[in-house]
């Protein structure tokens, strides 16, 4: 219902009419025979309340009292995920002005279309509660309807009147100031696509002629995507840093490096110019920002939000090409850049010794009860996650061999602790489920890898020892691993329609398999998963776009563009080493 009124609408906003559209005609009968847009999700009220579709009072309150709150009480936003708090951040502003856009003849139109009643016969108080089961991931209980049905009838009047309502004037210049900070430290890019669209909207309330709303304007471009099929929006500003880091690591795999010299020197050059070499601005308290000082983006440094995983993923990248002459990959990276970057993953542990994304956890994990999106589970906190910790825990044992003597403790406790946090989480069954959403030969191929990197083997780890039998249990008859995102309803393993290979899929299958020793053991299966592999590749040395293979809350499903590359390259990289370093027969012809 979301994505089916948002398009109708955008569409109808850009000029097109209904009659004699056959697209339109059908969207807009999609919408009506499921229910109308009273049945939008909560993201999708606020955007429809916004293009005045859609009334302020059939959306649950967004108090933005609430930002003034004591920062000590477990529930102050600034202790909810940065994702979370930056996207509710302008929603609150918004809900707050109970801001309208102008509300145009084409408007009008729309409000009498998306609708299965005349809209001004629609039961707002109703509406408010109400999810197209399409939509319903994180069905609600009675009672948390009771608490927002609660808040918006006794609450909200109240901190509507004079002289209470002097209160909300305070808060939304205070949310704005928020607002602005995160633009201007950010470059505009805002963290997420969905966090930027809605602060332009505040800026362009605040003032449509500002200079802050025409750089918004200018950094649009950054979201947009030319698609084999057309234009596309991304969630992010991008993943340069993240996939360049996987990239340099596997090349690195394949003891190729040589024959690419000057691919790995402009890799090495765009990593270094990539590092956040300042902290940002002002109390940190205050703007409930992280360190960032020494760390990495998923994009670029304009960015500015730093993740753990990121950081981890590309300190392993700078130093896997400080160990090849500079000669070939141009001079490594400095001590002291290092040494931040250490620093930065060090300020990422948590309490219990377990890494999250953007920031420490900041509070319990019961806060999820005040959820109030239905379409988003585990989003009100940063959680910890054995993909992060993987990461992080392998960059820092990399750097304890290349670095040794710089907080050596702190980082053996720290290696100690991951490792027990990965083999916690693992299921009974030898797989891990991770709370982003499930992609098991992911998630398995770095745990494995993070629990041999701590020392851990096939014969000494029980856990090891299971991820690789469930990893066996599920290779196809053709020799790869094809896992559907069905996986992620069913939080069971199910294979893509057909029990088709995927080759990322089998990539990370073999890298698993490969890191555990298999090879040593039977590498018969690693043999008929090169060969899979193998032949999945095209005649332009391209591997195939297939099935997604990321997942945002176990809901939003999306391609990294070079994994359909990166990943079956460092997986042959690694299988055609090893067996030449062990000189084991049997391998398929290459």
């Amino acid at each position: 219902m979301f994505g089916t009124c948002s398009n109708y609408i955008t569409l109808r906003l850009l000029g097109e009419e209904l009659d004699g559209n056959s697209s339109l005609a059908r969207g807009r009968g999609w919408i009506l025979s499921h229910g109308g847009a009273t049945l939008v999700p909560q993201w999708g009220k606020i955007w429809l309340s916004i293009l005045g579709v859609y009334d302020w009072s059939g959306n649950n309150p967004i108090f933005p009292e609430l930002w003034l709150a004591p920062q000590f009480l477990p529930f102050h936003p600034g202790k909810f995920w940065c994702l979370c708090r930056l996207v509710y951040l302008p929603m609150a502003y918004l809900y707050g002005k109970r801001f309208v856009g102008p509300v145009t003849p084409t408007v009008l139109a729309i409000r009498e279309e998306i609708y299965d009643i005349p809209y001004h016969t629609v039961d707002w108080g109703q509406a408010r509660n109400a999810c197209a089961k399409e939509d319903l991931l994180c069905p609600r209980t009675a009672l948390q309807n009771a608490v927002w049905t609660s808040l918006y009838k006794c609450v909200e009047p109240v901190l509507s009147s004079w002289p209470i309502n002097k209160l909300r004037e305070r808060a939304l210049k205070n949310l704005m100031e928020h607002i602005h900070y995160e633009d201007e430290n950010t470059q505009y890019l805002c963290i997420c696509s969905v966090s930027k669209a809605l602060n332009m909207v505040c800026c362009w309330d605040e003032n449509p002629n500002s200079e802050a709303f025409k750089r918004h304007l200018a950094r649009v471009p950054d979201f947009l995507w030319l698609s084999e099929d057309g234009m596309k929006a991304q969630v992010y500003d991008g993943c340069q840093s993240w996939e360049t880091s996987l990239i340099i690591q596997s090349v690195c795999a394949t003891d190729l490096v040589s024959e690419y010299g000057p691919t790995m020197e402009r890799a090495n050059a765009f990593m270094k110019n990539s590092q956040v070499l300042w902290n940002h601005p002002g109390d940190p308290s205050y703007s409930h920002r992280h360190r960032s000082k020494g760390s990495w983006t998923l994009s670029s440094a304009d960015n500015g939000w730093t993740v753990s995983d990121t950081t981890a993923e590309a300190l392993k990248a700078v130093l896997l090409l400080s160990r090849i002459s500079s000669k070939l990959v141009g001079d490594p990276i400095e001590r002291e850049r290092v040494h931040d970057a250490v620093d930065c993953l060090l300020s990422f542990v948590n309490k219990d010794g377990t890494f999250s994304t953007y920031e420490c956890k900041r509070t319990s994990a019961w806060i999820e009860i005040l959820n109030p999106c239905e379409s988003f589970p585990n989003m009100i906190i940063d959680h910890p996650y054995p993909e992060c910790t993987s990461s992080v825990l392998q960059a820092l044992v990399l750097f304890k061999e290349q670095h040794s003597g710089y907080r050596t403790k702190e980082i053996e406790k720290c290696i100690t602790n991951a490792a027990k946090f990965i083999e916690s989480r693992q299921g009974e069954d030898g797989s891990w489920l991770g709370t982003w959403g499930v992609c098991f030969t992911y998630w398995a191929f770095f745990s494995v890898k993070a629990l041999v990197a701590a020392g851990r083997t096939y014969e000494n780890s029980s856990s090891i020892r299971k991820a690789c039998h469930f990893i066996l249990s599920k290779q196809l008859k053709t020799g790869g691993w094809g896992e559907s995102h069905v996986s992620n309803e069913t939080k069971a393993y199910v294979n893509i329609e057909g029990d088709r290979a995927h080759a990322v899929n089998t990539a990370w299958a073999m890298l698993t398999l490969i890191y555990a020793g298999q090879i040593e053991r039977n590498p018969a299966p690693l043999h008929r998963a090169a060969k899979e592999l193998i032949n999945m590749q095209m005649d332009t040395g391209d591997f195939p776009q297939q099935e997604h293979v990321g997942c945002f809350n176990c809901s939003l499903f999306f391609n990294y563009p070079n994994y359909r590359n990166l990943f079956p390259v460092w997986a042959l990289g690694e299988y055609r080493r090893r067996l030449c370093s062990k000189n084991i027969n049997g391998s398929p012809s290459s």
